[in-house]
């Protein structure tokens, strides 16, 4: 079972196999209390959302692309801070209607992805205890391996792994970020929302224009 803010649709083996063909992906960057993000979004979901520092701008929307290389993107800034607004709105924590994520991964990504969405937030796991609720508790390695490939970042909860030894350990977007995160999902008053003011030029509905 999903996280009951959170309902992940995974991509079959005929949309993967499309790479976005036929697909219309709105994206934008917005201010997120932890910094630069881009989102992605299709009428199945949400399928990208990745931190990034501002100059890296250019890197993260390739990465975006590299998704789903065929989909039409339409860039609107102001539709990704009005979803920003909302996912990082805490009081939006235990919503009633989840938010839906669509996304391209193997089986064993998805079981991984799909056992991330069971730890709540200010919970924490281990590598080797996300394993085992997969059903491959020796798959500390490959657990690893899929949590680095989460295409989703905050939703899908990969900032809740930490190493069994102790500290946070590594984050993909920044081991700093992730602490920042945890702090805030265990602060009684966390930031509220985000800061609506873009620092990089705004582009609003360009179609098949650059970010």
């Amino acid at each position: 079972m999903d996280n009951p803010c959170v309902s992940l649709e995974a991509a079959s083996p005929d949309e993967i196999q499309a790479r976005g063909d036929g697909m219309t992906l709105h994206a934008g960057v917005a201010v997120s209390p932890f910094g630069c993000c881009l989102i992605g979004e299709t009428t199945r979901g949400i399928c990208h959302l990745a931190f990034f520092d501002p100059p890296e701008r250019v890197h993260a929307s390739a990465e975006m692309r590299a998704a789903w290389p065929l989909a039409d993107v339409i860039w609107d800034d102001d539709q990704a801070v009005h979803l920003a607004a909302r996912i990082f709105d805490p009081s939006r924590r235990h919503q009633s209607v989840p938010w839906q994520v669509f996304v391209r991964g193997t089986q064993f990504q998805l079981r991984v992805w799909r056992a991330l969405l069971r730890v709540a937030p200010g919970e924490l796991v281990s590598y080797g205890q996300l394993a085992a609720a997969t059903g491959n508790p020796k798959a500390t390695r490959a657990t690893g391996t899929a949590i680095g490939s989460n295409p989703v970042a905050f939703l899908i909860p990969c900032h809740r792994v930490i190493p069994a030894t102790g500290g946070t350990g590594h984050y993909r977007w920044g081991a700093d970020r992730k602490r920042a995160i945890l702090a805030w999902e265990t602060s009684p008053t966390p930031a509220r929302g985000c800061n609506p003011t873009n620092p990089q030029p705004a582009h609003a509905a360009n179609r098949h224009g650059q970010p």
